[in-house]
């Protein structure tokens, strides 16, 4: 059985630092949250410069997309609303701000990615 996100997607405003940062450098953001979802493998600064080089050209919802899965795969969470791709093609920077309010949740500290 699935488990439920803690926070919702449309919950971006409940945390405007995290809002703001993502809107601002979502490749922060993204490169915080993939760095604990790969456990270390890869750094903060690798994925966030990925991003970035995919942002410029709007394909950077893939490379979120993938992570958004393995996270879910990690943390047995619901494919909710919609299908991961989905979430991160229409709302990126809602499914961004999700992601790290979740692994905020369970005991991560952001900020150090």
């Amino acid at each position: 059985m699935s488990g439920e996100w803690s926070v919702g997607l449309f919950d971006c405003f409940g945390d405007v630092g995290t809002c703001c940062l993502t809107c601002w450098c979502p490749c922060v953001t993204f490169g915080r949250i993939a760095e604990i979802v790969d456990k270390g493998s890869t750094s903060c600064f690798m994925n966030g410069a990925l991003y970035y080089l995919l942002l410029t050209v709007g394909g950077q919802w893939l490379y979120s997309c993938s992570k958004r899965s393995s996270m879910r795969t990690q943390y047995n969470l619901q494919e909710s609303p919609c299908l991961d791709c989905c979430v991160h093609f229409w709302c990126d920077p809602c499914a961004l701000c999700q992601e790290y309010k979740e692994l905020e949740k369970r005991g991560f500290n952001m900020t150090k990615g």
